[in-house]
């Protein structure tokens, strides 16, 4: 990371007209090369500066033996909240990604502790709900596709944060670290996870769909209609909810950024001519089921209410 974003930095005398030049020739006169471009240069400012002040983080938390202490913590999160909101300005600025949240949704995240569980739609909205959170004062701590692991400033802050990483189809591991994650509760921590558990396509929508068939026909059939979303995985919530027994739920709810599956959908649709719409709704404890079976069936009621909404936007489009 540290190689690519130096050279990309050194040969912007370069890469920068070749950008401008692309868009021209294509008449792209917003110049969406150019802003994609600037972007990712960012990405990896951000990355590298991450991977630089960890090892200095390390130093100054006695050589890593106080990683685990609310100093270290505090420092980490810091940088790690420094990074996300410098991307959400930038994509407004290069991308014209902007995120419309009224203020009386925002009112939802001003106590913890809370599980925040939102729906997973783009490589774009990994770090929407850690940022709506911040925003809000609130520490966090997320369940993450082990994948972005590969990512080294993730590597790096997130494991140090408190978050965890959880291999695909590995339930058991995921469920027991996302528990023992949960297990050092505080006041002002949000605890996010995705319970889709990866990105929507339809193809994976299917399989899902598929499996489950064969493993509990009645969900299947609750299920069958989704369009928008894939069936929700109840255990990481499962996991949650009892290891923080007094912890609100917010449903972190967004429209906008499905379009962006990759890089090359960034490239055609840049600038961004619609917001990014997000809704948030807290759940008091009191109204989510205890019983394990009826807290699947909760879950999978809210999805389709997500799936239903998203399907009404589509139509009125």
């Amino acid at each position: 990371m540290l190689g690519v974003t130096a050279l990309a930095f050194m040969g912007l005398p370069l890469l920068l007209p070749a950008a401008v030049l692309v868009d021209v020739v294509r008449l792209r006169l917003k110049l969406p090369t150019l802003r994609v471009y600037l972007f990712l240069l960012q990405y990896g400012f951000n990355d590298s500066v991450e991977i630089v002040l960890a090892p200095i983080y390390w130093l100054l938390a006695g050589f890593g033996r106080g990683l685990g202490s609310s100093t270290s913590i505090d420092r980490h999160q810091r940088l790690q909240s420094w990074s996300v909101r410098l991307l959400v300005r930038r994509a407004d600025q290069l991308l014209g990604i902007k995120l419309a949240l009224p203020d009386a949704d925002r009112i939802e995240l001003t106590a913890g502790p809370v599980i925040a569980i939102s729906r997973h739609a783009s490589l774009f909205d990994a770090s929407l709900p850690g940022l709506l959170c911040q925003q809000e004062g609130l520490a966090v701590r997320g369940v993450i596709m082990a994948e972005l692991l590969a990512d080294p400033g993730f590597d790096l802050i997130y494991n140090r944060t408190g978050s965890v990483f959880i291999p695909r189809d590995r339930g058991s591991d995921a469920v027991a670290a996302i528990a023992a994650m949960a297990s050092s509760a505080s006041d002002n921590t949000a605890y996010v996870l995705f319970p889709e558990g990866r990105l929507f396509r339809p193809k994976v929508r299917d399989r899902l769909l598929g499996r489950l068939s064969e493993s509990d026909p009645e969900r299947a059939d609750r299920l069958s209609g989704l369009t928008g979303v894939l069936p929700p995985r109840p255990g990481g919530l499962q996991a949650l909810l009892e290891t923080l027994p007094e912890a609100d739920v917010v449903i972190i709810d967004h429209s906008g950024l499905d379009r962006y599956q990759g890089v090359a959908d960034l490239l055609t649709l840049t600038p961004a001519r619609e917001p990014v719409n997000v809704s948030i709704t807290r759940i008091p404890r009191s109204e989510v089921p205890t019983d394990a079976k009826a807290q699947v069936r909760w879950l999978d009621d809210r999805w389709l209410e997500i799936d239903q909404r998203l399907s009404a936007q589509q139509l009125t489009e």
